[in-house]
């Protein structure tokens, strides 16, 4: 049994053809809102925000609808450009990111990052950029009939497994232990050998906190676990060498932090002051209710948390030995291909420090390769993109001297 949580669709490194069940079941609303004493915290990229002290019973997946810059997450030296300012938006956008003394970490308040806006880096770095300075501007591919037929396969998957419950949250104390009841629920069943999908996962990795859902893990006629992600597509053809750098950087990372978790490397403070979580919290009567049906005694945040710490201590759960990703066809389900994923973790961790370097203010951020500059055709901010208008004034200047020569 799985309750569910507050979600939303996120931007695709694929675009509207590419979906990810992670990209629909994991993304939380927490991390946008500017902080106050008593509710709005700040979690983890998204388009919203899920602070609140009135009890909700939260269902997905939801688009979340914001009326203010501030509260989509557009932080306060960012909050008069519309999402219509055109070219003098650019240019703001780029001066004030030069001039920004914070971090996108903590300009954009965000106390985590989620493993497929990491990835999503892979794709165009500045395409995530965008999606936090300009949250309103309409996203090509949350709507699009793709994306709900894509939806539908993987709540599906999901189905064949466990059920869905829905839980009433009274604070955010609350989602975090049910991200973490499901966790539990699901230990007992790998250790028995069978499948579980829609597995949370979270940790520190190089110095910032990440989170994600692994899709599948599964164990092989060999003993091998099997981590296994699956893609949906459009055409009923494997993707391009560009898509497929992302998809592998995806289930790497997915399997550095599992691989954490289960090794015991996963730390009560890290997780708490990483989150801004109080231990002391108690738990929701929903929740606590939910915590009772799976057989655990619980009654604060700080229980719920011990407890998951103690458990994946001595689960005995081996590391992820294979990686996959599965692609299937939108419109019909169909198989399209599998591809299993090599794995270097000095070479993922590399990778894993140039994205991180951004978010923690050592660099400004990268628009794609001149060769890629196919991709800004799908993309919802083409039309404010300093990348691509910089590359537009170098190719007219070029043209100028060589008219004159």
């Amino acid at each position: 049994m799985s309750c569910s949580q507050e979600q939303t669709a996120t931007r695709d490194p694929g675009g509207a053809e590419e979906i990810s069940d992670s990209e629909f079941l994991d993304i939380e609303l927490e991390n946008l809102q500017p902080e106050t004493p008593e509710s709005c915290d700040g979690l983890s990229p998204a388009l919203g925000n899920d602070c609140g002290t009135e009890s909700e019973t939260v269902e997905g997946p939801l688009i979340p609808k914001t009326d203010s810059a501030e509260e989509a997450g557009t932080p306060p030296e960012l909050a008069g450009v519309s999402a219509g300012a055109g070219e003098g938006s650019t240019v703001l956008l780029r001066r004030k990111r030069v001039l920004a003394e914070r971090s996108p970490l903590e300009r954009f308040r965000l106390r985590y990052l989620c493993v497929t806006d990491v990835c999503g880096q892979a794709w165009c770095e500045l395409q995530v950029v965008y999606g936090f300075e300009l949250p309103h501007v309409p996203k090509r591919e949350e709507e699009s009939p793709e994306v709900k037929a894509g939806a539908s396969i993987h709540l599906a998957r999901e189905l064949e497994v466990h059920d869905v419950v829905s839980v009433s949250a009274q604070s955010r104390e609350d989602r975090w232990a049910l991200k973490i009841l499901n966790m539990l629920s699901m230990l007992p069943i790998l250790q028995a050998g069978r499948r579980v999908r829609e597995l949370p996962v979270f940790g520190m990795l190089e110095g910032v906190f990440l989170v994600g859902v692994i899709d599948e893990l599964h164990y092989s006629h060999k003993g091998e676990l099997v981590l296994s992600e699956l893609k949906t597509r459009g055409p009923r053809s494997l993707p391009g060498r560009a898509q497929e750098r992302s998809h592998h950087f995806q289930v790497r990372l997915y399997k550095l932090l599992f691989d954490s978790m289960v090794r015991g490397l996963l730390e009560r403070d890290a997780f708490v002051q990483s989150l801004n979580l109080r231990p002391e919290q108690p738990l929701g009567s929903g929740v606590m209710e939910h915590a009772q049906k799976l057989g655990l005694h619980v009654h604060t945040f700080g229980g719920v948390l011990e407890l998951a710490l103690m458990n994946l201590s001595y689960s005995e759960l081996p590391a992820i030995d294979v990686l996959k990703i599965e692609y299937c066809h939108q419109g019909s389900s169909d198989a399209i291909g599998t591809r299993e994923v090599s794995f270097d973790e000095a070479g993922v961790r590399a990778e894993l420090r140039n994205h991180l370097s951004y978010w923690i203010g050592q660099r400004e951020p990268r628009g794609v390769d001149i060769e890629e500059a196919w991709k800004c055709r799908s993309c919802s901010f083409e039309e404010h993109c300093e990348w691509r208008r910089e590359r537009a004034e170098n190719a007219t200047a070029s043209n100028q001297t060589k008219r004159f020569k």
